[in-house]
């Protein structure tokens, strides 16, 4: 292999390498917003008064 083409061959593959990154990336962050976005959490029992020795909700959403 000259050095030419493994200049070529190192080109080719960093041109193949980036766009792949990219739209795994890009992939990545769509299901991450799909999955904020979808996502309904049931109503969680908490505790009412801040006394009762735990962490409680600032507004109840049930």
């Amino acid at each position: 292999m000259t050095v030419q083409s493994k200049r070529r061959y190192r080109s080719i593959m960093l041109w193949m390498l980036v766009p792949a990154g990219l739209l795994l990336f890009a992939g990545a962050n769509a299901h991450l917003i799909y999955v904020a976005v979808d996502s309904q959490p049931d109503c969680v029992k908490h505790f009412k008064a801040a006394g009762e020795g735990g962490y409680r909700a600032a507004k109840s959403a049930c």
